[in-house]
């Protein structure tokens, strides 16, 4: 039993969430727990647009490179938005994603840590998206998991200026470092 099958369901809906103002605030919704993030800081901006660029650079044409907000929505119970995500072309609807994306990627900070860690972890491997990057901006620390038989395996921790080689999605080099220069 994953993480994410524990939790109580909650009350809100994904009715609810489309309703909801759009205030600058990132709202995800899992088994109706409403989830709120307020607007990142500016390290957590300097991350997303570095990576996304070295994403987009290297994406092959049958695949789309995006940075939040943008749904991922697994399930009608479940939305999240990834700070950087990787899909196929033919998987992009009109106002969200729905099939298993990629790639997913979350910076981490104060606000989201454990959230990043635990929750989305558990929800991004049951809805099997294939690799899961956590970046520590702070400590200039990637971390790479990918999916083996429906369960996240830690393929490499990264910190400073090592260099990632990722294979997953695509072949794309990653320093952490560099993402936040």
């Amino acid at each position: 039993m994953g993480l994410v099958q524990t939790l109580d369901p909650g009350g809100y809906t994904m009715g609810d969430l489309d309703a909801l103002p759009d205030d600058g605030k990132r709202r995800e919704l899992v088994d109706g727990m409403l989830l709120v993030t307020p607007a990142p800081l500016p390290i957590h901006q300097t991350a997303v647009l570095q990576l996304g660029s070295r994403l987009l650079l290297a994406c092959p044409k049958s695949l789309k490179v995006f940075v939040a907000p943008l749904d991922f929505r697994p399930t009608a119970q479940r939305s999240l938005q990834p700070d950087v995500l990787v899909c196929r072309k033919e998987d992009v609807g009109p106002t969200s994603i729905e099939r298993p994306l990629l790639l997913a990627v979350e910076i981490l900070s104060s606000s989201t840590r454990m959230k990043d860690l635990l929750l989305k972890r558990g929800v991004y491997e049951e809805s099997g998206v294939v690799s899961y990057w956590m970046f520590d901006p702070m400590a200039e620390q990637l971390t790479v998991l990918e999916l083996v038989d429906g369960h996240y395996v830690e393929r490499a921790v990264v910190k400073g200026s090592d260099a990632f080689e990722a294979e997953l999605p695509f072949p794309v080099r990653v320093v952490p470092a560099e993402l936040v220069d």
